[in-house]
């Protein structure tokens, strides 16, 4: 029977709904026309007056893509969590379930890759004999996890919900703004929110420098910017500032063609950077997640937020988006020389990494001249470089069942609770009363997983095989029907849908605002619709060979001025209550 609080929201087929006029020739086949030039444009942006956005021209509907079913979420306010399906829980709450989820969830369960930690960081990288549990996924380049954890942090965050305890979603904000608009760097601009631009330029973002290349401005090693999440590795702190690099290379750009007001120019700048990062996310990193087919037939669908309810779906944040964490491998060689001259290795945690100012580990928070990211280990730079992600399935690297109590973020007063994410994944089920995965398929008109296929689950006793918690379910699916390469038919067009919803419902986004714009900054190929992350980190000055060209003379921005307020960002929508919220990593 379906949960009664949402009995007058059923998950019925309106009809299809507006949509901003798209093409597949301008989406995922690099097939746009090409722009024009930079110009100045101001923007009606929170803490920037300027000019209006020009309004997303009105389209005919589009049909329904065979082969999966619209969906229509519910909720509660904008700004709020709400779901995209009006169906009953997975399971009823008890602690038999309880203790089944965390069992299933524990170190050296059925999800633990079991992996031979003793051997070190670099022997799990360069002995593939000792991942036999645990394969790489040679589609998939290692720095696709964090790029996602990074669009995570500009999409979600929950503050309030307590783990494992039924909570309704429309009763908790969502921390940040459901749009691809990197208000986790920009938070309300610099106007509103000074404490985190360059006090010398302030329509520049501060990087200073951690010894040889850049770091975060910090106090007392806590880095000043909007979303403290994104200083939670070294991976995950270098993308965010390679991004305040290319806001700020953009900004010098702007100014050398002429511009000459700041206001004009930063919304300008930001602008650039927003529609840039959100070219890679729909052409780069939504077709590695769930395949190209998937990815194009989600715009073919109806807008999932076409009514105007633009939230943030539990289907989404607490279980699908979270399939980044099988992705995670159990150690990276974050740079090739910056260890007195040898490569940096270390697991992505470890909880015996020691809390001093450099820790073994991977894990943000501290700064040594060691500790950046030489980005040719994460994406491919076509030197021979390139590491890869473990595949999408329900096997999870070891180091990610003891997370250091440090990276796991807490409401006031919250017990710490289970320290392996797999665990408090599944216990997020019961907080959202999510849907089975079987029960979203049959709602999808996809095939199901079989039991047979779930088997591990049945000697719980409870039905789980039979009635799935959603991440684990598409984690199966994944391995099942894709190889783990990308996701299956649920988790794909759950994680698909909302990244097209996302982007349309945005009105200042580029697929609204302009959907044959193609990307303005030099490409290694030569053609704007070939944009891509390595172009990205390219422009910011921070790949190899900028590295090379700047190695002993890192640039250090003057950040004297004392930093008065580093209060809760400011930009996040919730009040802290004494409840538990997400562990650091989680959202992915």
């Amino acid at each position: 029977m379906a949960d009664p609080r949402h009995a007058t929201c059923s998950h019925a087929r309106p009809d299809p709904r507006k949509r901003p006029t798209q093409s597949r020739r301008s989406f995922l086949g690099r097939f746009g026309a090409v722009s024009a030039g930079v110009a100045l444009a101001g923007c009606d942006m929170p803490g920037v007056p300027g000019g209006q956005d020009p309004a997303p021209a009105p389209a005919p509907s589009a049909p329904p893509a065979e082969g999966g079913a619209p969906i229509i979420p519910i909720g509660g306010p904008p700004n709020t969590f709400g779901r995209l399906f009006d169906l009953p829980p997975f399971a009823e709450d008890s602690p038999a379930l309880q203790e089944a989820l965390v069992d299933i969830g524990r170190p050296g369960g059925i999800m633990d890759a079991n992996d031979d930690l003793s051997a070190g960081p670099i022997e799990l990288i360069t002995n593939p004999a000792l991942s036999a549990n645990n394969p790489d996924n040679t589609s998939h380049g290692a720095g696709m996890t964090f790029i996602g954890q990074f669009i995570d942090h500009d999409l979600t965050r929950d503050l309030t919900s307590p783990l494992g305890v039924p909570a309704a979603p429309e009763d908790h904000r969502n921390g940040r703004m459901p749009a691809f608009d990197l208000d986790s760097v920009y938070s309300r601009g610099p106007q509103r929110d000074r404490q985190f631009y360059d006090p010398e330029d302030r329509i520049k973002l501060p990087v200073d420098t951690g010894g040889q290349f850049e770091d975060f401005a910090r106090q007392e090693g806590r880095a000043i910017i909007p979303d403290a999440r994104n200083d939670e590795n070294l991976m995950l702190s270098g993308i965010h500032l390679a991004t305040m690099l290319f806001h700020n290379k953009t900004v010098d750009q702007l100014r050398a063609a002429g511009g000459s007001d700041d206001q004009e120019v930063f919304a300008e700048a930001r602008r650039l950077t927003r529609w840039h990062y959100q070219w890679i996310v729909m052409n780069e990193v939504l077709p590695a997640y769930v395949g190209r087919e998937q990815a194009i037939a989600a715009l073919t669908r109806p807008n999932v937020f076409g009514n105007g309810r633009v939230l943030m779906p539990v289907e989404f944040q607490g279980a699908v988006y979270r399939f980044g964490h099988s992705m995670v491998r159990p150690s990276y060689r974050a740079n090739l020389a910056g260890d007195n001259g040898e490569p940096f290795f270390g697991f992505i945690f470890d909880a015996e990494g020691g809390d001093s100012a450099d820790p073994s580990d991977l894990r943000g928070g501290a700064r040594a001249a060691r500790r950046f990211i030489d980005w040719q280990t994460f994406f491919d730079f076509g030197d021979g470089e390139l590491k890869h992600n473990k595949l999408i399935d329900t096997t999870i690297s070891s180091p990610m069942f003891n997370l250091p109590p440090l990276t796991i973020e807490l409401g006031p007063g919250a017990p710490l609770g289970p320290t392996s994410l797999a665990a408090r994944n599944l216990l997020r089920h019961i907080t959202w009363e999510q849907p089975s995965g079987q029960a979203i398929a049959d709602e999808l008109g996809v095939e199901r997983v079989a039991p047979a296929d779930l088997s591990d689950l049945a000697d719980y006793e409870l039905g789980l095989e039979e009635s799935t918690p959603l991440w684990f379910y598409a984690l199966r699916e994944a391995e099942i029907m894709a190889d783990g390469l990308t996701l299956g038919p649920v988790g794909g067009q759950i994680i698909a849908d909302c990244y097209v919803g996302f982007m349309l419902s945005d009105d200042n986004s580029y697929m609204a605002q302009d959907p044959d714009w193609t990307p303005t900054v030099d490409t290694r190929s030569g053609d704007p619709e070939g944009f891509d992350m390595v172009d990205f980190l390219t422009f910011a000055e921070v790949d190899p060979a900028s590295r090379s060209a700047q190695l002993g003379t890192p640039p250090v921005s003057d950040l004297s001025e004392p930093v008065s307020d580093l209060s809760e960002p400011v930009s996040d929508l919730s009040e802290p209550v004494p409840v538990e919220a997400e562990p650091v990593l989680a959202p992915l």
